[in-house]
């Protein structure tokens, strides 16, 4: 008898995970299921598979588990019955939370900072994308050593570094310091370097597309540019700033890309991140782009608002881009259907007359995908910048 051998697989078994967010005075039932899902979305873009959900109304948070014991036990019992690899917790975990919560489940546990910054580890490109990530990441596992002790040396090198009676847990608190200083100055020779590079092309006027991660910015920085920039269904595709020149008519200006926001951004990126975001502080136009076909876009141009006024870039003229209207559900309405009307229940026209009402700018609705009302986009950013640029150099006025 002839035995055939098979070759061995290299498929990686995608590991299985569970969410689990709380209900407290700061979250509604709704927002918690809002977040849930966008955790989903992130689960999958790290690479894992949720595979269920689990909520509990939480008060005050449990010190030893985040959650009360029962739900734990529930969780539990799921954990084992289902072989998860891995369990996703909506809000940030103290060091004693996660060894008390993986003794139970008997699984890997990890927060939605862990899983934001795993996410930029993966996405990071260049050196100053991985500088950014390793600072944040480092900044992020300094105050949890205690209950993540992850020796990162057993030894360190050289006479007398190592101090009499010292703990190693002490040790690696010191070695870490040590990295988070090492990439400090390292990202600040690479911020000049950049700072530089913004210097040599300050002569033109800037335009930044901003916004919350996957509205389709990096799709029309594609379109306008007519460049190849990477673009996919999944956050955080984007994490350096992508700068090219572009032409519209014979006026000529640079159009940014840049990372994308959401909510309950790790303080770390924010921190690690502000050089990256340096180049939409010295733009002079701002295109916030939003999905219009997400059901909490409101939410999310918000949370967008928000990051812009922490930046200090509130006073820059801020154009909004309503993008991917070809994805836009509507839902008509009975006509003797008395209820008040939901979201769900606006038409796209009404939207539009509602927020060019409420915007003292112009503001355009455009699917990226489809090209629709491309020219008109276009059309804004050419008189925009072209104001700005007749300003600015008086006797380049010949171009237009």
């Amino acid at each position: 008898m002839t035995y055939i051998e098979k070759p061995l697989s290299t498929e990686i078994k995608q590991e299985k995970a569970i969410l689990i967010g709380v209900i407290n005075q700061d979250q509604s039932p709704e927002e918690v299921d809002d977040y849930l899902n966008e955790l989903a979305f992130l689960t999958e873009s790290a690479g894992a598979r949720p595979v269920e959900k689990f909520i509990q109304r939480v008060d005050i948070p449990n010190p030893r588990t985040y959650i009360g014991s029962g739900k734990l036990s529930e969780i539990q019992e799921y954990v084992n019955t289902n072989e998860i690899d891995l369990t996703i917790f909506d809000d940030e975990l103290s060091a004693s939370q996660f060894r008390n919560i993986e003794k139970i489940l008997g699984c890997r546990v990890i927060d939605r900072t862990n899983l934001i910054l795993d996410i930029f580890a993966k996405r990071a490109k260049t050196a100053h994308a991985r500088t950014q990530v390793e600072l944040a990441q480092y900044q992020y596992l300094l105050p949890r050593l205690t209950g993540l002790w992850t020796h990162l040396e057993r030894q360190r090198g050289g006479i007398g570094l190592r101090g009499p009676g010292e703990t190693e847990i002490e040790t690696d608190r010191r070695i870490v310091r040590d990295k988070i200083a090492k990439l400090q100055q390292r990202l600040e020779k690479i911020d000049k370097q950049m700072a530089t590079q913004r210097k040599s092309r300050s002569r033109m006027v800037r335009v930044s597309l901003v916004g919350y991660t996957n509205v389709g910015k990096s799709t029309i920085m594609n379109l306008l540019s007519k460049s190849a920039v990477y673009a996919e269904n999944k956050l955080f595709v984007t994490l350096d700033t992508t700068v090219r020149k572009v032409v519209i008519g014979n006026l000529p200006f640079l159009l940014s890309d840049t990372v994308g926001f959401i909510r309950k951004l790790p303080h770390q990126l924010v921190e690690s991140f502000k050089s990256t975001l340096d180049e939409v502080r010295e733009s002079d136009i701002l295109l916030h782009v939003v999905d219009i076909s997400h059901p909490s876009f409101e939410e999310q141009i918000g949370i967008v608002n928000q990051t812009l006024r922490d930046m200090d870039v509130a006073d820059k003229p801020v154009y909004m881009v309503f993008n991917k209207i070809d994805q836009y559900n509507h839902v008509p309405r009975d006509e003797d259907d008395l209820t008040p009307p939901g979201k769900e229940n606006i038409s796209l026209e009404e939207l539009e007359n509602t927020w060019m009402a409420r915007n003292n700018e112009p503001c355009i609705f455009i699917s990226a995908k489809n090209k629709t009302n491309l020219d008109q986009l276009r059309r804004l950013i050419y008189d925009r910048a072209k104001e700005i640029h007749a300003k600015r150099y008086p006797y380049d006025s010949f171009l237009y």
